[in-house]
């Protein structure tokens, strides 16, 4: 079977298609990211008859309408937007929406006498030899705007202005390249496809399908629902937008997806800031329990998977179900009490989790376990312990896409908690805990999400930073604190241990900046010396720990052995063996406690 057709168009063609909606620009409610020097080389890349290169369309499958008739699908361009977008700007004198979402004209001047293209500036307006905007020039009459020109320069070679200006006018008779792919191709090879043809190797994602479906569609206003999707990203990262969007968008401002959003103008939480691939796929999967992406571009385009045909009636309530899961996700209490679950988990800064995908499907979690009206009190247990199981046990990081797929299925067939039981017996067993975990633990890498999730359990725990009589892991965590050694990193290297070996994460701890350098270079027997001395003396320069029990309570909290008063370099194998065992056995007690 023949994957796609090459062909060659006019420019005007092409753009007569843009216009009449024949093919549809998905990104063009998206920044135009070319800065106008790009424009300006495009158009001369035209007139001097060089190739642009081809930009690649997908042609949509038919559609079946309600009344049994067939409708012609959009081609969706799928690579070439900004070229496009581009003659559309410089040639027909459209407006594109800029970084700041804002609608602006990007003029092209042309000097007839050198044959040169430049950005329209002040400077230009004020040259006469200059024609400041080829669109009018383009789109114009010929003839009057020659003998404008002339009469501003009477004095040039009217021959060579009129061989300028023919070819000026006639870009839009130059060929562009279009790879056509078919209309039945998966979503898979046309990746492929893409991928290949691609110059510059770029890897499109499902969700880059996805959106691209939700954007080019007007009829269930898919566009718009793109928009909510862009400014709801935007605006969880720079609340100040909220201003740009009401003072440059005000029709997408009356719209009721912007009044569900318009908290996030006073909002700096940045523990969860989701992308559009992020918001897409919690709201698909959460409301179509359904996790391939793919599923969704298919049902976007009216697929009916069991008789292989595409209807109208399907691609409607495709629509009408994603603007559901949209609105659900952006919705205020939902976004504010799934961050509260988080935080009450302990992980209070997006520093402690690497997964994004370990929130989304949390997030996923609590949206449907909410909907299927499971009590709220049982909700925020289940989220907390399904995130750090998912951490624990890296369910999402290899091949995420299949594990959501697979989790939403027998979430919604089957009670979560029957369904967590499972899971928890098959992957976290007591051979886990005693002897997976602790093997995990043997690591130099600080952003282990073993690591990670014993910081959240100290800080659900509220423990104090090492050595710290007020001060906890929370304070340091979100101030900024530091981790540091409890074998001081200098000590260690002294005595001729490698980095793989100083750098381990049993040997890390929360310790405020102040003691770390009281306690220097010193071994553990040393500095422990030091701080019983201090004890005895009241004398507090180290820490302001003041007794032995404060002191017992301080090692107990951060999983270090009471023994490390007395340790050398010699002990340090030994230490590494214990802390890491005592640290799983606080991650298992924090784990069924949630």
């Amino acid at each position: 079977m023949q994957k796609y057709s090459v062909n060659q168009y006019l420019i005007e063609t092409v753009l007569a298609w843009v216009k009449s909606g024949e093919i549809a620009i998905p990104e063009i409610q998206r920044p135009f990211v070319w800065d106008s020097s790009k424009v300006r080389d495009l158009m001369d890349s035209l007139y001097q008859g060089y190739p642009v290169g081809y930009v690649i369309a997908w042609k949509n499958p038919n559609v079946k309408l309600k009344d049994g008739t067939l409708s012609d699908g959009k081609k969706v361009l799928i690579d070439g937007q900004q070229r496009i977008t581009a003659l559309t700007a410089a040639i027909l004198g459209q407006y594109v929406v800029n970084k700041n979402y804002k609608r602006v004209k990007i003029k092209i001047a042309f000097h007839p006498i050198e044959e040169k293209f430049e950005v329209q500036n002040s400077a230009i307006l004020k040259d006469k030899t200059w024609l400041p905007d080829i669109a009018e020039a383009i789109n114009g009459d010929l003839f009057e705007i020659a003998d404008n020109y002339f009469e501003l320069n009477p004095d040039v070679d009217k021959k060579q202005v009129r061989n300028a200006f023919s070819t000026l006018i006639n870009i839009p008779k130059k060929q562009i390249g279009m790879i056509e792919l078919a209309p039945d191709l998966d979503i898979e090879t046309v990746t492929e496809i893409f991928i290949r043809i691609n110059s510059k190797g770029v890897v499109l994602s499902q969700a880059d399908f996805a959106m691209s479906k939700i954007a080019s569609n007007t009829e269930y206003n898919g566009n718009e629902l793109r928009k909510a999707i862009d400014y709801f990203c935007h605006l969880a990262i720079a609340p100040d937008y909220y201003r740009h969007i009401i003072d440059n968008d005000p029709v997408f401002a009356s719209t009721e997806l912007f009044q569900k959003m318009q908290w996030l103008k006073s909002e700096t939480e940045d523990l969860y800031d989701p992308e559009y691939t992020d918001l897409i796929r919690v709201a698909f999967t959460s409301k179509f329990n359904r996790g391939k992406l793919s599923d969704l571009v298919s049902l976007l385009s009216g697929r009916n998977f069991e008789t292989r045909t595409y209807e109208a009636a399907i691609a409607e309530n495709s629509f009408a179900q994603l603007r559901e899961g949209v609105l659900s996700f952006i919705n205020e209490t939902n976004y504010k009490r799934f961050i509260m679950i988080v935080k009450s988990a302990g992980f209070i800064s997006p520093k402690l989790i690497r997964s994004q995908n370990v929130l989304n499907f949390a997030y996923i979690l609590y949206l449907k376990l909410k909907e299927q009206g499971e009590n709220a009190v049982a909700i925020e247990s289940y989220v907390r312990r399904w995130m750090v199981y998912s951490i624990l046990t890296g369910r999402y990081s290899g091949s995420p896409e299949s594990y959501i797929d697979y989790d939403i299925k027998q979430i919604s067939e089957r009670p979560f908690a029957e369904y967590l039981k499972e899971k928890e017996a098959g992957e976290l067993s007591e051979a886990f805990w005693n002897s997976s975990l602790p093997q995990s633990l043997d690591t130099s890498v600080a952003s282990s999400p073993y690591f990670l999730v014993f910081l959240a359990a100290q800080v659900k725990a509220n423990d104090k930073g090492f050595l710290s009589k007020d001060i906890s892991v929370c304070d340091l965590i979100t101030h900024k604190g530091d981790i540091h050694h409890l074998f001081p990193k200098e000590y260690l290297k002294k005595n001729g241990l490698d980095r793989g070996k100083y750098n381990q994460i049993a040997n890390y701890a929360f310790m405020q900046s102040e003691i770390n350098i009281k306690v220097g270079s010193k071994s553990p027997k040393e500095y422990f010396e030091l701080i019983s001395t201090q004890m005895q003396e009241q004398d507090l320069r180290i820490s302001g720990i003041a007794s032995q029990e404060e002191l017992l309570q301080n090692l107990d909290m951060n999983c270090v052995p009471f023994s490390i008063d007395n340790m050398s370099v010699q002990h340090y194998n030994d230490f590494l063996y214990e802390r890491r065992r005592m640290m799983a056995n606080k991650i298992k007690d924090y784990y069924f406690s949630l």
